[in-house]
């Protein structure tokens, strides 16, 4: 089933201690631009690690409206900027904070598109059984080679 979330409001997401963002919620318009903007700077036979770290880049300066914890060298914060997202996504662990928190859920239509059932323990615990369970144990089989063959008469 689709989920639709109707709220449009930003949303702060904790990307490390004391560092939280407050980012747009990710809609097509937004994806849309990201991709735009990724095509126009990115070479088209760039690797996919340099496609993705373009892409959550240009949706951290699509989105991300506000931050904390975030400051220059000296430890003062700093606004907001294009540059500052740059950087800011530079740190690795951020980086896959906001990979994790943010560009996921853009993602994740996509797997809502999936009609398989869900599989909490990675196989498919949460399918209906195609198969009704066995009334008693089978014998296993003899190897061949300790099997009785009839005598012939």
């Amino acid at each position: 089933m689709l989920r639709l979330d109707l709220d449009r409001a930003p949303a702060w997401l904790d990307l490390a201690p004391g560092v939280r963002v407050l980012a747009e919620p990710v809609s097509t318009s937004l994806m849309i631009a990201a991709r735009t903007e990724v095509a126009q700077t990115v070479p088209p036979e760039a690797d996919r690690e340099t496609f993705g770290l373009a892409m959550a880049k240009a949706l951290g300066r699509l989105a991300i409206r506000d931050w904390e914890g975030v400051g220059d060298a000296a430890g003062q914060p700093v606004p907001v900027s294009p540059e500052g997202v740059d950087a800011l996504l530079e740190v690795f662990g951020i980086f896959e904070a906001w990979q994790a928190r943010y560009v996921a859920r853009a993602l994740a239509l996509e797997l809502e598109k999936n009609a398989s059932a869900p599989s909490p323990a990675g196989t498919s615990a949460g399918a209906p059984s195609t198969a009704p369970i066995a009334a008693a144990p089978v014998p296993t089989a003899q190897p061949a080679a300790t099997r009785r063959r009839p005598a012939r008469g």
